[in-house]
């Protein structure tokens, strides 16, 4: 049962359809042969291997030679299969200030692609003082960049000279991360699912038999009145006018394909949600939406395996068709803490809409998804989406660790850091996306 057992306090009381889906959960992990040793995941028609690659760049440029500029890089062929990178170092609180730039080759031409930057500053993670946040194996990173099916990749990471002095954070390394492929994945195919055969992936089907069935690949959407009814059974009786927008239609992790043996076990929970952070990721848009679980396999992967997290940072994500994924495991309808807003994760939520949207233009299916999301997760914890409210900083560029923060309730990742997230063109849709959800929840 440990697979169930949450991590804080914070947790959402059992109800009897959830104790059935447990014990249902235990005989079938009881019945389940044992798990493999082998990062592979078993998936419907296929496999998911998945594989993370991690280089040490070498120094291109003397430290110390007059005029020299730090540079490092790497350039190699004939390597295996990868479709998404980063680079990564040692100290998570050191900021690599400077250039990232890549060009790969593709897997299926053979041709060099053109130069590429890569978002210097993943400027996301755990708040400081928690568990996630105080293990030894985080790491500072770079945003992650889909590029494809690729087999060579030539990186040059160069500092920033300012004030007369330049450097980058030691240990750089470039991480090449194979998300695995499926025959499901094909362009008119279904997501991959994996299969029910360990206990982590069993736990985390569990955490929605609330509102779904167990080991489904799809939660559905409802109508508001039956979301109405379910806020009902979660919660009881309301005294009021329930303020909730129609539960969207959310694929889960077994439905993109998530290997649940990466993440560490169990949940760990936050009291309430009274925020919604909008992020994008940062990976670039060369991704169709049937690739999308792959490009949040890669994302994951990244996430866990590079940069040391328990899980997924985000709660949620919506592809740039509008289909919504469950992001950190738990439970989509409960307040599962992320790792997406360092100095706001407490008490929030973040959703990251697969992109980079800054001088791109988010599409309208992804808007109108954040909305809806927005106007039936806030629903459930009894907030409006036009309202603000007050979050305790735990530590940012921003705000000082213990101060008391008067934010929009639907805000984005700039309002709680300092960073460019989730790009221009992307924040100055959140008006829309604010009254949208409000409309939802039939405000």
């Amino acid at each position: 049962m440990r697979g169930f057992l949450a991590s804080s306090s914070g947790v959402p009381p059992l109800t009897l359809r959830s104790i059935g889906a447990a014990c249902a959960a235990v005989l079938a992990l009881a019945q389940a042969p044992p798990a493999s040793a082998s990062t592979s995941v078993s998936v419907s028609g296929g496999t998911v291997p998945g594989n993370t690659r991690s280089l040490p760049l070498a120094p291109l440029s003397r430290d110390g030679v007059s005029g020299a500029v730090p540079e490092q890089g790497l350039r190699r062929t004939g390597l295996g299969r990868f479709a998404l990178l980063g680079v990564v170092w040692e100290d998570p609180g050191t900021e690599l200030r400077g250039r990232v730039r890549v060009r790969t080759r593709s897997a299926v031409t053979g041709k060099w692609t053109g130069w590429q930057d890569v978002e210097a500053h993943a400027d996301h993670g755990a708040d400081a003082g928690t568990a996630e946040r105080s293990a030894r194996r985080v790491r500072g990173a770079t945003a992650p960049l889909w590029v494809g099916a690729s087999d060579g990749v030539d990186v040059r990471v160069r500092a920033k000279k300012a004030g007369g002095r330049s450097a980058l954070p030691p240990g750089l390394r470039l991480e090449l991360v194979d998300p695995g492929e499926t025959a499901g994945e094909a362009p008119a195919g279904a997501p991959p699912r994996t299969a029910l055969d360990t206990e982590a992936a069993i736990a985390a089907s569990g955490a929605n038999a609330d509102i779904a069935a167990f080991g489904t690949t799809e939660i559905p959407e409802l109508d508001r009145p039956s979301t109405e009814r379910e806020m009902t059974m979660l919660q009881g009786p309301s005294r009021g006018k329930p303020y909730i927008g129609p539960r969207p239609k959310i694929v889960t992790r077994r439905g993109w394909g998530a290997d649940e043996s990466l993440r560490e076990h169990g949940f760990v929970y936050t009291k309430k949600i009274k925020a919604a952070f909008v992020h994008h990721t940062a990976s670039g848009n060369k991704y169709t939406c049937a690739q999308a679980p792959s490009v949040i396999r890669g994302i994951y992967r990244y996430h866990v395996k590079s940069m040391g997290w328990r899980d997924i940072g985000y709660n949620f994500l919506v592809d740039k068709c509008g289909k919504l994924y469950e992001g950190r495991a738990g439970g989509v309808a409960k307040a599962v803490l992320g790792a997406h807003t360092l100095g706001f994760n407490t008490d929030s939520m973040g959703v990251a809409v697969i992109g980079s949207y800054g001088t791109t233009q988010p599409p309208g299916a992804a808007v109108t998804a954040v909305a809806r999301l927005a106007a039936w997760k806030l629903g459930l914890y009894g907030a409006d989406p036009r309202a603000k409210t007050y979050l305790t900083s735990g530590g940012g560029n921003l705000y000082p660790k213990g101060k008391k923060v008067r934010l929009n309730v639907m805000s984005g990742h700039r309002d709680g850091y300092a960073t460019e997230c989730p790009g221009k063109r992307l924040y100055a849709k959140l008006g829309t996306a604010r009254t949208g959800a409000a409309r939802y929840q039939g405000r």
